[in-house]
């Protein structure tokens, strides 16, 4: 098989450079375990990190993009190839992503954006001090998972069941499993948990939940659930399950709310690390970073649809309001 026909098989590139860029300037890798079109805005978030560097991709930095597509047993063979690429730092904004690079070199440098903690999952030895050749950015987003179930039960009041998908491939799965269990009793909610890990399990997952009697779904963080975004919103809408997500970008596309970090600026804060060694500086001395931005959206117009009236003091909190 031809190195060309390989790399469509395992997710290909989505940029293509010159040779006479490549030999100009360092070449960064960058293994996504999501798809190109719905991770725009974050790798935007990304080149921007590298520019606060002065690294400007196709001037002075060239950047190869492998996508796993939400399939993470793809995701060790990319970064396999990476390193046979000799880039300089890869750039892995996905726990499993991380891992995989972590397995794949133990010399070039990996800067990670995870949901989990960094030195449970054997990333780093320590956030202040990670050691080796890895560091990066950690959002702890299964601590947040109980928090979006309670904004959750805040929006509806009268709430009594609501259906979680988890993708039990995510590294995470587990902790934010516990994290939902644990808070439910607590806010006199009834669980219904869904394993979703292929594009064939979402419409049956949904159609389990409504049959459950689910008066809403919060949808888990995960790279494989977030390129299915368009699909997970769509089939709440049917099915008229108001919906929390991670991320501000599944209420853009009409999704009721969603409550996390601000995932934009946490991939910027990879591109800035990456852009720091780059610069000469070494990952075992950059501490793992931790967000400051958290961000509250909610989408009127879906809430109207559903109708539901959202509460003001509910209202007042989001830092993002889509009417």
């Amino acid at each position: 098989m031809r190195r060309r026909e390989f790399i469509t098989l395992i997710g290909g590139a989505a940029a293509t450079w010159p040779l006479a860029a490549h030999a100009q300037a360092p070449v960064v890798g960058f293994l996504g375990g999501q798809s190109p079109d719905p991770s725009a805005g974050r790798v935007a978030g990304f080149r921007q990190g590298l520019s606060e560097q002065r690294y400007v991709e196709g001037r002075n930095v060239a950047i190869e993009y492998h996508w796993a597509d939400g399939h993470y047993d793809r995701l060790p063979a990319l970064a396999a190839d990476l390193v046979r690429r000799r880039v300089v730092v890869i750039a892995a904004p996905t726990q499993d992503a991380a891992l995989a690079a972590q397995a794949a070199t133990t010399t070039i440098p990996i800067v990670f954006n995870i949901g989990g903690d960094p030195v449970t999952s054997g990333l780093v030895a320590s956030m202040n001090r990670p050691g080796g050749n890895v560091t990066g950015v950690s959002m702890f987003t299964s601590e947040l998972a109980a928090k979006r179930l309670g904004l959750l039960r805040e929006m509806i009041p009268g709430l009594t069941a609501v259906g979680v998908l988890i993708n039990p491939s995510n590294a995470n799965a587990g902790s934010e499993s516990r994290e939902v269990r644990d808070a439910a009793p607590l806010l006199g909610l009834r669980l219904h948990v869904r394993d979703v890990s292929g594009d064939g399990d979402i419409d049956a997952a949904f159609e389990g939940l409504v049959h459950a009697g689910a008066g809403a779904v919060m949808v888990a963080a995960d790279p494989f659930l977030a390129s299915r975004r368009d699909q997970l919103v769509a089939l709440a809408a049917r099915h008229r399950l108001p919906a929390m997500y991670e991320w501000p970008e599944s209420v853009e596309g009409g999704g009721l709310m969603s409550y996390g970090t601000s995932i934009v600026d946490a991939y910027r804060q990879v591109g800035v690390y990456v852009g720091k060694i780059l610069g000469g500086e070494k990952p075992a001395d950059l501490p793992v970073m931790r967000p400051v931005t958290f961000v509250l959206a909610i989408n009127l117009k879906t809430a109207r649809s559903l109708g539901i009236d959202v509460p003001a003091t509910l209202l007042a909190r989001a830092d993002q309001v889509i009417e």
